[in-house]
């Protein structure tokens, strides 16, 4: 089989934002050549990597899935087979898959300004290899795929049962029957403890400090019966903007009026479990609403294993791991078989690839983003960063949009390449609008938001739809003519 070792643009990561990235090509630059470069031995991304008991999507898929290839379920949260299955046959359906090369891990990219090329350096089965290619677009994500955050417990090698991080949950693993302790209170936390109850264990849930909980039904009403009387895509597009539109305005509110959010997420978690025997404030966090994500706990399975006596909650923190479970500051130890570290995620921006531009590395921490997809004086690389308030693949989407209007514009400006500068005084900002501990742990690792459009990074699709969608692609841009250099046939093995 003949392979194409150049390119017009080269995809990193067969996830959600990898797949989307290739359909706006094929669609809005069908002259474009392209591939996708997978480092798992299979699509899906997320959704193919974690395999814990659960695992769904904390966003309702109406948004979280493509925008040009309607969800067909009732089931708005959906389980990780279901997505992945809706990631394939997506993929399938539009020629994508055959344009991925899996088991191809980037480890490095050097820009030579003379080729207007860059140079990818890729490890596969086989042995490294190099492809060139005009424009990369990283869509790998923005964790560590192979080391989690796992903070060091004292004590954990003694411990005489079985110890896990969900991100590398064994296969096979029965805990029926078990006690299990799941350390966290964030999402994957929610999700783990009643679909390990479900499967028999008698869970404990063991959180440093609370979460905000909210209870959202697992079916979308309003999506089933437009769905009846609705074109698949028609019904599709309207339960999005919905949806869009919801979440948005129950995010302007919990900024606007924290304190009235707060106290109405809290007294509803402890309504629904107010026949159980729970610690004073268990759903009482210490920070305001949004400034770590929601946690969504479909049609309130987190509650129903509380009320039915198959999981409980504590607040404490950790004093050490002993052979029989936990002992907690407070002196009380927690009996467990199973060990679950819901600890959250290593933060790697890119996917861990390092860049040189004309040989010179790149420092990603020292650059400022450009509407949320450029880094400041880094030719032809874009990046899929999603929202922290909403579905990571809405502000994807616009990401890849804006990939394509921009090789659209060199493409018809006979420009060679193009890179963001700033033509105005900036201000770092961090990046990301939370607070919660893994990004907190990676500022230091990420590029910095200016203070200023376009160089600030909002947390509004709507904005952005307006802003990336329909802005001028020009500003603060420069567009360097083609070089002396010829372009350099495509070449073939």
């Amino acid at each position: 089989m003949t392979e194409q070792l150049d390119y017009d643009v080269l995809i990193v990561g067969a996830g959600i934002s990898g797949i989307d990235a290739a359909y706006r090509i094929q669609t809005m630059c069908p002259d474009r050549t392209y591939a996708i470069l997978e480092a798992r031995e299979s699509m899906g991304g997320t959704w193919d990597l974690f395999r814990y008991p659960g695992i769904r999507s904390d966003s309702d898929m109406y948004t979280l899935g493509f925008p040009f290839e309607p969800w067909q379920s009732d089931v708005s949260i959906a389980d990780g087979p279901s997505i992945l299955a809706h990631i394939r046959q997506t993929a399938d359906k539009h020629g994508i898959s055959g344009r991925t090369r899996y088991s191809h891990k980037v480890i490095h990219a050097n820009w030579d300004s003379g080729r207007a090329r860059w140079t990818v350096e890729v490890e596969t089965p086989q042995g490294p290899i190099r492809l060139t290619s005009r424009w990369i677009h990283q869509a790998s994500g923005y964790y560590d795929y192979e080391h989690p955050y796992l903070p060091d417990f004292p004590g954990r090698k003694t411990f005489d049962g079985t110890f896990i991080h969900p991100q590398h949950w064994p296969e096979g693993l029965d805990v029926s029957g078990k006690r299990v302790v799941v350390i966290g209170s964030g999402a994957t936390a929610v999700t783990l403890v009643p679909a390990l109850a479900e499967q028999g264990a008698t869970v404990t849930m063991l959180q440093r400090s609370p979460s905000y909980i909210l209870a959202l039904p697992g079916k979308d009403a309003i999506a089933g019966q437009l769905r009846k009387h609705l074109p698949a895509q028609r019904a599709h597009n309207l339960i999005r903007w919905k949806n869009i539109v919801v979440n948005l305005g129950l995010y302007k509110l919990s900024r606007r009026a924290p304190r009235l959010v707060g106290g109405l997420l809290s007294r509803a978690a402890e309504r629904a479990t107010s026949d159980v025997a729970v610690q004073p404030g268990t759903f009482r966090p210490r920070y305001n609403p949004w400034d770590e994500r929601l946690c969504i706990v479909p049609d309130g399975d987190l509650f129903r294993a509380l009320r039915d006596g198959s999981a409980s909650i504590i607040t404490d923190t950790i004093d050490s791991v002993v052979p029989e479970g936990i002992r907690t500051s407070s002196g009380t130890t927690i009996p467990a078989d199973v060990i679950v570290s819901a600890t959250g995620l290593t933060l790697r921006v890119g996917g861990g690839t390092t860049f040189d531009v004309d040989g010179i590395p790149v420092d990603v921490a020292s650059k400022y983003l450009y509407r949320g997809l450029m880094l400041e004086d880094v030719p032809n690389l874009t990046f899929a960063i999603g929202y922290t308030n909403a579905s990571w693949t809405l502000r994807a989407d616009l990401s890849a949009q804006y990939v394509c209007r921009l090789l659209n514009h060199l493409r018809a400006t006979g420009a060679a390449y193009a890179y963001p500068s700033p033509t105005k005084q900036l201000t770092p900002n961090p990046l990301l609008g939370l607070s919660s501990g893994y990004i907190r742990r990676a500022e230091a690792t990420l590029p910095m938001s200016g203070g200023v459009d376009p160089w600030q990074v909002h947390q509004s699709y709507l904005r952005d739809r307006k802003d990336i969608g329909t802005s001028d692609v020009t500003e603060d841009m420069v567009f360097v003519p083609p070089a002396l250099t010829p372009r350099p046939a495509s070449a073939l093995n």
